[in-house]
């Protein structure tokens, strides 16, 4: 047992870290898996490689996950911020660079190829992005002599930016989403809280009117008949299937059918073999 009266770096870790925060992640970790278990085999099999292929690699990747969580909750909040700085200048050049250089999958620039080894820079711009503009806000708030309300409004625009070019607008709504929280969060007045969330409806409303690849998007998913709605057919098919209590772990028809069964529509596999309930559990425990 550790006691408090030890001053070692392990047991001031051990009495400071979130529990409960960790308990949560190792706790999706595990479902993560299971789930897997289920969305993984049709795709694997579809494309030739062995059944359990995409398994194999989410528990080979876990070992180095949880590491690297670990030793991130041993950082000062200094040490953090400095860490999400040069993750994010350091992921929002690869960013750049997938957009320019990167191949192209799905009609779309996000990915950069090392080797065999493929790495989507955005993915570690999101956390890093969140740190950063908290920071700047805080700084702000705190400091005249510091110019932080401008730099966190200029980050956002340097980050949407090459991900907007690459296309990628999932991940561009999501970090302004994030973006205007922040922005709330840090004591913005209500006046501009409206003036944001007008400018999102205007910026859908642009994307909807100017971009062809948003345009079909929208419209497959408020109007099945104008055009193919295939993923958005069997995602709901998926769920009408399972039901409450779902059809049993490796029943489910959907995933056979889904082009991204073990990752875009993990959560609508999970939904047919899982059933609602478990859906509703995984969302409370994020």
């Amino acid at each position: 047992m550790m006691s408090r009266a030890d001053r070692t770096p392990l047991t001031d870790w051990w009495w400071t870290v979130d529990r409960g925060l960790l308990a949560g992640l190792g706790a999706l970790m595990v479902a993560g898996l299971v789930f897997l278990m289920g969305g993984g085999p049709p795709v694997a099999e579809r494309i030739g490689l062995p059944t359990f292929y995409f398994l194999n690699r989410q528990a080979l990747y876990l070992a180095p996950t949880i590491l690297l969580i670990v030793a991130v909750s041993f950082l000062s909040l200094r040490q953090v911020r400095r860490l999400a700085l040069g993750t994010w200048l350091v992921g929002v050049a690869l960013c750049v660079l997938a957009g320019k250089f990167g191949p192209e999958i799905k009609g779309a620039h996000r990915w950069i190829q090392f080797g065999s080894f493929g790495l989507q820079p955005s993915e570690f711009v999101k956390p890093a992005f969140v740190v950063v503009a908290a920071w700047a806000f805080s700084e702000g708030a705190q400091r005249r002599d510091m110019p932080g309300g401008f730099l966190a409004v200029l980050l956002l625009p340097v980050t949407i930016v090459p991900l907007i070019l690459q296309p990628d607008f999932g991940q561009t709504m999501l970090i302004t989403i994030v973006w205007c929280a922040l922005f709330f969060v840090a004591g913005l007045h209500w006046f501009w809280v409206a003036g944001l969330g007008a400018g999102g409806l205007l910026g859908v409303f642009m994307a909807y009117t100017f971009l062809h690849h948003v345009r079909e998007r929208i419209s497959r998913f408020l109007n099945r008949d104008s055009g193919d709605s295939f993923q958005e057919f069997w995602s709901r098919e998926s769920f009408r299937s399972g039901s409450w209590f779902g059809t049993g772990p490796g029943e489910g028809v959907a995933k056979r059918h889904l082009p991204d069964a073990h990752t875009d529509f993990i959560f609508s596999v999970t939904g047919e073999e899982f059933g609602v309930i478990v859906c509703l559990c995984l969302v409370a425990l994020f």
